[in-house]
């Protein structure tokens, strides 16, 4: 049985076209994840208008944040506050009413299976 001991028909201009072709292949791969990872972020809530308002997390407990907030309007107000928490699911914090002048405060609970809090926000 006779093998091919032929030369491929791969001369140099084929070499650099392909190691050409490889580079740009790589660099596009590199940069399809940061440009997806930038398109897909969510953009900050904004607050409700008429209220002023202060979020974090609790100091003891990393999965659990607030929303204090105070209605500065003039006419009565309801939020909550809503948490993203990473692997476990969203959750939203109990509704509070305020009337003109008054302040109050919501809060929510991440499940401890999640990565903690990832973003807070303001729902009217």
């Amino acid at each position: 049985m006779k093998l091919f001991r032929g030369k491929l028909s791969t001369g140099r201009r084929t070499r650099s076209v392909l190691r050409a072709f490889g580079a740009v292949s790589v660099v596009a791969a590199l940069a399809v994840p940061v440009t997806a990872a930038t398109a897909t972020a969510a953009p900050a809530a904004a607050i409700p208008p008429g209220l002023s308002c202060h979020t974090g997390k609790h100091a003891v407990d990393e999965y659990t944040g607030y929303a204090l907030c105070r209605n500065n309007g003039s006419q009565s107000q309801t939020f909550w506050v809503h948490l993203v928490c990473g692997w476990a699911p969203d959750v939203d914090g109990n509704r509070v009413t305020l009337r003109p002048g008054e302040s109050g405060q919501s809060t929510a609970h991440c499940g401890k299976l999640g990565t903690g809090i990832g973003e807070i926000h303001v729902r009217p």
